[in-house]
């Protein structure tokens, strides 16, 4: 009675109807590769044009904020192990402060 039961219980993903439907269907093949390169791929290009012309417009009205010196934020226990042992792996001089304050001003 218990092997029965759980033989019942137990769950057949390969033998499921849906995937015996999909699995060979090639229909459904080109309708998903249809809605790849008419749908996802198009969307993808247009949120990348979008995202592009939207930080040309910053960048001409992008104000650096003034530097505030906050000691727990420039806590330097060690060095770093390349350059002067001051500047972040990915330090941007226009962007990032240094302990004393910008690079450029």
């Amino acid at each position: 009675m218990a092997s029965r039961l759980g033989q019942m219980m137990m769950r057949k993903f390969s033998t499921s109807p849906a995937m015996k439907s999909s699995a060979g269907n090639p229909d459904a093949v080109k309708l998903w590769r249809n809605l790849t390169y008419f749908g996802a791929l198009p969307c993808c290009a247009l949120v990348g044009v979008y995202v592009y012309l939207e930080h040309q417009a910053e960048e001409e009205h992008h104000v650096r904020p003034e530097f505030v010196k906050r000691e727990y934020l420039y806590i330097r226990n060690r060095r770093f192990p390349w350059g002067d042992g001051n500047h972040t792996l990915f330090h941007n001089k226009h962007v990032n402060a240094l302990p004393e304050g910008y690079e450029e001003d």
